[in-house]
């Protein structure tokens, strides 16, 4: 049961867990409930854009928005700043207070903090964007730091990978077996370039199939088989 999770972390900490846990943020940690998806769908349109299929928005959430823009929604490189600009305001402006953590995933990060984990999180979402997500949604003090793409989105390269070694750096000293946390191809794929395994969530915006082909260590559908998962260490 997860009211009792917390204690039974405490009380036996497993000598095989994971001692730093890196977790995504959309699709992971928190549901936009709509926000990025629709948000992206209403400002391509009000610049004049076609408005994409479901499934082109849905593969959107997780990548740089930047390149998604230009690769899924067909935007000219030099119109992407105004299209991202006019997401970002109502994102924003609305889309943070429409988002919600997802079931469990709090008390779950609790439980992985009283077993003496650190947690921090490492998503493509522009950092200052993230802690204030996190702080909309009362998450952020459950996290040892955050990582996140530079501001200017247009400028970020590498995708997810320097994201997750700008985690492992700030925490080598906690890395013994660190581990990532994701729903998207993206986040394994970072994850394998930085050495270690992700383990994949099945309540987020991966299509079917996708975290088992990408090579996730694990794909888990609640927070009671994540925190089962990571209490084994794989």
């Amino acid at each position: 049961m997860m009211h009792a999770l917390p204690v039974l972390w405490q009380a036996c900490r497993v000598a095989n867990m994971h001692s730093l846990i890196l977790f995504d943020l959309d699709g992971t940690l928190v549901d936009p409930a709509g926000a990025i998806t629709g948000g992206i769908s209403s400002a391509l349109v009000s610049h004049g854009f076609p408005e994409p299929d479901d499934d082109a928005l849905q593969a959107m959430v997780g990548p740089p928005l930047a390149h998604s823009l230009t690769a899924l929604a067909g935007v000219p490189a030099s119109r992407v700043q105004e299209v991202m600009a006019t997401y970002r305001a109502g994102y924003v402006a609305t889309g943070m207070a429409r988002s919600r953590p997802y079931p469990g995933i709090a008390r779950c990060v609790e439980a992985l903090t009283d077993a003496g984990a650190v947690v921090a999180v490492a998503t493509q979402k522009p950092e200052w964007l993230a802690e204030e997500l996190l702080e909309a949604q009362g998450l952020r003090h459950l996290f040892a730091s955050v990582h996140g793409s530079p501001r200017d989105e247009a400028a970020t390269v590498g995708g997810k990978a320097p994201i997750i070694r700008a985690a492992l750096e700030r925490h080598a000293s906690d890395a013994l077996r660190p581990v990532m946390v994701g729903d998207r191809r993206h986040d394994v794929e970072g994850a394998a370039a930085n050495g270690i395994a992700c383990i994949g969530v099945g309540w987020g915006f991966a299509a079917p199939g996708e975290l088992e082909d990408a090579g996730a260590a694990a794909v888990v559908h609640t927070a009671d088989d994540l925190l089962e998962v990571l209490r084994g260490g794989l």
